[in-house]
């Protein structure tokens, strides 16, 4: 009996892709230029995803709406970060201009 027995092909496929992505960023980090880039990379990928904001509230922030804030990339806003206000927290959980809940 082999030590595949019971592993599908696809199952190995799949392992030796995720393997190969690892290395494959490794290697791209380990100069300076690399690991900028996948920083940069992961950063964009955070924030199309919602993970990260694109723009930290700044003092001074003052938005007209959420729309607004999302627009200028500083959205969600938490109570007592610049920009947030009461009347843009529309549940009161102390987070302005929240993605909506699917």
């Amino acid at each position: 009996m082999s030590a595949l027995d019971g592993i599908s092909a696809k199952s190995i496929l799949l392992g030796a892709g995720a393997l190969g992505a690892v290395l494959g960023v490794g290697s791209v980090a380990m100069s300076p230029e690399g690991r900028a880039a996948v920083a940069t990379k992961a950063r964009d990928v955070a924030v199309a995803t919602g993970v990260k904001r694109a723009r930290e509230p700044q003092a001074g922030d003052h938005w007209g709406g959420c729309d607004s804030a999302r627009a200028a990339g500083t959205a969600p806003i938490f109570r007592g970060e610049p920009g947030y206000r009461p009347e843009m927290d529309g549940d009161d959980d102390g987070i302005a201009c929240e993605p909506p809940r699917r």
